[in-house]
């Protein structure tokens, strides 16, 4: 019975982290996208289908999603495509 008073499940699902998109100027002045806060188990799978789907190169490493070029407006309607939650995605 106390199961069933519990919320636990329902909180887990809305308790995604903020994704954080901004850009920032790397080596000799190029531009690239950061996205942070996406979940270390779907953060490989997240950066391949980012890069397929905004054609252009980029890493993923130390918890981050490094991408080449602004793609900050892009990278945030990519995210909503692959399910994360729109609320969710801060664009800076």
């Amino acid at each position: 019975m106390l199961k069933d008073l519990c919320v636990c499940e329902i909180l887990d699902k809305q308790g995604v982290a903020k994704i954080r998109v901004y850009t920032t100027k790397k080596k000799f002045k190029k531009l690239v996208t950061i996205v942070e806060g996406i979940d270390k188990e779907q953060i490989d799978q997240t950066a391949k289908e980012l890069k397929h789907k905004l054609a252009c190169g980029g890493t993923s490493k130390e918890g981050v999603i490094i991408l080449q070029g602004d793609q900050k407006r892009r990278t945030s309607e990519v995210l909503k495509q692959l399910g994360y939650p729109a609320d969710s995605i801060e664009v800076t």
